[in-house]
């Protein structure tokens, strides 16, 4: 579907399900053809009863910049709905399967929220995660004003998502937003450690006890929507306009 996103089967049973962001020239910035393709990975891997975990990973300094702008922009004016966008965030929120992701560098939006819905997430020290959603005039996304006050409580929510503060890797982990930092060269091996331990678990039991204690599905998707809907009004506003404008500029 697109070659900026990279999936392969991998552990020694194959049983993870590996997709990995592969656009290290636009710092992994996400346009609707890499959304579709990671729903579609999702969606197999969930099909596919060899696969055991799913694994997302970045490249080198970049997990995720976030949306890419000019996919972002259509979706503004509206010649696109950006339906790929719900379809990935409805699979990531749905799945019954363990997944573990692991950043290095930049987790900006999006780049950030995919790992509240992930089961364990490690990180390096210098990664960088930040949600700049109301900077722009929006609202946060991806399910993430349900799950991340769950994980990390009110304050520590608030300065991610409203107030737009940058969390290190280390400020991550001790806000319970991933489970552990690593050296740059432990990110991978401890990510696949952390997969195939989970893997070699009895699958029924585990996805039992995955659903038990995340949020119930149904609540996370609802609230999605909730976001979506609140997240497409603002786009229209006058105030995302002026904040796109000055954003633009600055890029300038």
């Amino acid at each position: 579907m697109t070659d900026h996103i990279l999936i392969d089967r991998a552990g020694e049973t194959h049983a993870l399900n590996v997709i990995r962001f592969n656009r290290p020239d636009k710092k992994n910035a996400i346009t609707r053809a890499m959304y579709a393709a990671m729903a579609k990975a999702l969606s197999d891997g969930e099909a596919d009863d060899t696969v055991r975990a799913h694994v997302i990973l970045g490249t080198p300094g970049a997990f995720s910049s976030g949306n890419d702008m000019q996919d972002f922009m259509a979706v503004a004016m509206g010649a696109s709905k950006g339906e790929e966008v719900f379809d990935f965030l409805i699979a990531l929120a749905t799945v019954t399967k363990p997944v573990v992701s692991g950043v290095d560098g930049l987790a900006i939006g999006i780049g950030t929220t995919i790992h509240m819905h992930c089961d364990l997430t490690f990180a390096t020290p210098a990664s960088r995660f930040h949600t700049p959603f109301v900077d722009l005039a929006l609202v946060p996304e991806a399910g993430s004003s349900l799950l991340a006050p769950a994980a990390m409580g009110h304050q520590k929510a608030f300065a991610l998502l409203a107030a737009g503060l940058p969390f290190s890797g280390e400020e991550a982990e001790r806000a319970g937003l991933i489970f552990k930092t690593v050296s740059v060269d432990e990110l991978e091996p401890a990510v696949f450690a952390a997969a195939e331990h989970l893997a070699a678990k009895p699958p029924k039991a585990l996805a039992i006890a995955r659903r038990l204690i995340k949020p119930d599905p149904d609540l996370v998707t609802a609230r999605i929507r909730e976001e979506g809907a609140l997240f497409a009004a603002q786009l229209k506003s006058a105030e995302a306009l002026a904040a796109f404008q000055a954003f633009m500029a600055r890029k300038k």
